[in-house]
């Protein structure tokens, strides 16, 4: 899809916020990224996001948390910050739906015991209606969550990584634990059918969650 046209002026207005998101940035890692890693990330991050964007009134904020997230990855892999908890990344094609509703119910469930990533193998411009309409009436809200590239960091901070139908576009790396969930997608598909879909991944979580040895809550 083409990215939004905008004016010049609208142009420099949007470079103006991004850069206030990136000095967000420089303020949180200082000591732990040089400044030109940072801009780097952020570069691409923007780059990645407003390929996609139909609406750019979002897109500074969008950059600035999933810049936030590639670097707290990237801190995790290359062993400068320790990990507290196990890191599970849930990847399928879209990052619209079944990935979404995996990361958010590991959350949920293991009561934020579970550092939990999701991405797409090709991203698509927003979260499912319906998933997001059926994750809100069981507490969940995912009106704020966007889809998002796959990135190599991401794979690397990972202890598991889930792939839900996304072939083989997860690089490998050695030393992780793959999965790979056979779920049904819920593009296109009625209510009930996507209920069921939940319900289907909510009872995976669990099983993960047991073979982790995290507790997961009751409802």
């Amino acid at each position: 899809m083409a990215a939004a046209q905008l004016t010049p002026a609208e142009e420099a207005e949007l470079a103006a916020r991004i850069r206030r998101e990136s000095e967000a940035l420089h303020e949180e890692f200082a000591g732990i990224f040089s400044r030109e890693t940072i801009e780097r990330y952020v570069t691409e991050s923007f780059a990645a996001i407003r390929e996609r964007a139909r609406v750019l009134d979002f897109v500074p904020i969008f950059v600035h948390r999933f810049t936030r997230e590639r670097l707290q990855a990237l801190a995790q892999a290359e062993g400068i910050t320790p990990k507290d908890r196990p890191e599970v990344l849930f990847v399928c094609v879209h990052n619209a739906g079944r990935s979404q509703v995996a990361a958010a119910l590991t959350a949920q469930l293991s009561g934020g015991r579970v550092n939990v990533r999701s991405a797409g193998s090709d991203p698509a411009e927003e979260i499912n209606p319906a998933v997001v309409d059926l994750m809100a009436r069981r507490g969940i809200d995912l009106s704020e969550a966007f889809p998002k590239p796959l990135t190599d960091e991401a794979v690397r901070a990972a202890d598991v990584v889930i792939t839900m139908g996304c072939g083989d576009a997860c690089p490998i790396y050695p030393g992780k634990r793959y999965l790979d969930w056979d779920v049904a997608d819920p593009a296109g598909q009625p209510p009930e059918v996507v209920a069921g879909i939940i319900a289907d991944i909510e009872g995976r979580v669990r099983g993960l969650l047991a073979e982790l040895g995290v507790p997961a809550a009751t409802a």
